[in-house]
Formats: structure tokens, C-alpha cells, sequence
């Protein structure tokens, strides 16, 4: 089966897809296959052909050097293409010995036992397409192509799953983040290309109160509160005894009349 985990991680294929390639889907010659049917077991129990997950599925892979390779050492083990229509496990490229299918679950239990012997954590057999995906999206293959390569419905499947193994979200994460107290504004200045330091904000006197700080111009433009004024009531009694005589003198003089030529019989 070494032969298969080689295809599965070459093409990025699904497990039941490669299981249920027939030899007259390879072209090795345009190093291309076709994926027109997946190998499933219902229940469990019953081996079927069936169609792909999606409709995109369905649809041609190009395949490498080493895939290609691969596939035709495959070639003078595997049975004779597919011709009879009542037996569609006929012509099948990774089957039993006798020509029958291989059950999905003999796959898996023969990856356990390759990962125990090389001493790794077990895996599923669709954990190889994620490697497959995530070995090219690192190499610097556009998400486009993957996604093509993956024969995903969208390509936000793609991102969605492999974005963290982009070169360039891991670029972004290593990005220093900036320190809250420093001012990054840009200068808008000429630059001579001269390395600039960054400087924190101005703080507020400390011995200023933190109402102060808040509002320091309306401290210092507050009025000072006026002295109350005394009652006019108390200047009379602060006089002296002469100044009250007088005062109490002219009081009880009648007023006098300053018009003398005025007769007052009349």
C-alpha cells in the first residue's frame, strides 16, 4: 500500500477517490487522471462505487513526475481494465492481489501499523490530503491552484482551512505588535531617511490633583471667593461721642428758609 499513501499525498486525493480509480482514467502520457467515482463502504459492510462529494469533484487532477512514476509500477500488478459492465471493481489500480477491491477500513489499519513502526502519531488516511494541501500552499502555490488541485467548490474552502499556512499569514503574525504607550503616528515632516525613535505623550505635573490633570486650565483661571462686606449699620457705632453730639445737634434744628425777600402773610 506504499503506493497508494505515495498517490494520496502526491495528488491530494480523497481516500475513497483513489480507491475507486480504474486504469482507463490515467493518462500517463498527459500525466492527468480523472476522478469519476468514490469507493465507500455503507454500513459498514457493503463495498459500492458511488459518485463523487461534489459536483467540482468530479473532474481531472494533473498529476507529477513522482506520481506518474508511481502509478506505473502499478501497472504491470494491476488486472486488466475495466470491461465488464456487471463488475464495476474491475480494472480497478490499487486492489487485492486476486483483483478485489480493498476495504476502507484494511487502508486505515495498515497506516496505523506503518505509523507505529516509524515510530510517529497515528493519522487517518484523510489527514494525508491536508498534508498534501498544506505542503503546497507552503511551497508558495497560489490558493487558486490548490484549490483547483483540491477540486474544492469555493475557493473560501481553501482559505478557510489552510490560511494559517500561508508564507504570508505567518509573516503577519510575527509582526511585532506596537506598545500602547508610544505614539506611531506617522511625522508629516520631510524624512532624511534618519533612523526616529518614538516618544511617549506628555504627562500632566504630578503635583497637580487628578482633577487638575484632567482640566488643568479651568484651575488656574478659577476666582478666589470675595471677603463677605460689613453692615453698614455697624460704621454709626464706631463713631466717637463729639462726631454723635453733633450729628444729633443739627438733627434738631428746624430747616431755616433761604428766600428772605418771601412775604408770609400771604
Amino acid at each position: 500500500m506504499a503506493d497508494l499513501f505515495e498517490v494520496l499525498i502526491g495528488t491530494g486525493m480523497r481516500k475513497g477517490e483513489a480507491l475507486g480509480l480504474h486504469r482507463d482514467d490515467v493518462h500517463l502520457d498527459e500525466c492527468v487522471l480523472y476522478v469519476r467515482s468514490t469507493h465507500s463502504a455503507i454500513d459498514n459492510n457493503r463495498l459500492a462505487l458511488t459518485t463523487p462529494k461534489t459536483r467540482s469533484s468530479r473532474n481531472w487532477v494533473a498529476i507529477s513526475t513522482r506520481v506518474a512514476a508511481t502509478l506505473r509500477h502499478r501497472a504491470p500488478t494491476a488486472p486488466r481494465p475495466r470491461s465488464d459492465p456487471a463488475n464495476p471493481f474491475t480494472g480497478l489500480v490499487f486492489c487485492q492481489p486476486n483483483g478485489q477491491p480493498l476495504r476502507p477500513q484494511l487502508v486505515l489499519d495498515r497506516l496505523h501499523r506503518l505509523s507505529d513502526e516509524a515510530g510517529v502519531p497515528r493519522v487517518t488516511v484523510h489527514d494525508l490530503r491536508h498534508l498534501a494541501a498544506t505542503i503546497t500552499i507552503t511551497g508558495g502555490v497560489p490558493f487558486t491552484v490548490v484549490s483547483k488541485t483540491l477540486r474544492h467548490s469555493k475557493l473560501s474552502t481553501t482559505a478557510n482551512l489552510y490560511g494559517q499556512s500561508h508564507p504570508a499569514s505567518r509573516t503577519r503574525s510575527r509582526r511585532p505588535r506596537p506598545h500602547p504607550g508610544l505614539d506611531h503616528r506617522p511625522s508629516s515632516g520631510p524624512t532624511d531617511g534618519a533612523a526616529t525613535t518614538t516618544r511617549p505623550h506628555p504627562q500632566p505635573p504630578r503635583s497637580l490633583p487628578p482633577a487638575a490633570q484632567a482640566c488643568p486650565a479651568r484651575v488656574q483661571h478659577r476666582r478666589e471667593p470675595a471677603a463677605p462686606k460689613a453692615c453698614d449699620t455697624t460704621a454709626t457705632t464706631t463713631l466717637p461721642e463729639t462726631r454723635k453730639a453733633a450729628l444729633s445737634i443739627t438733627r434738631e434744628q428746624p430747616p431755616t428758609c433761604d428766600n428772605t425777600s418771601r412775604d408770609d402773610r400771604i
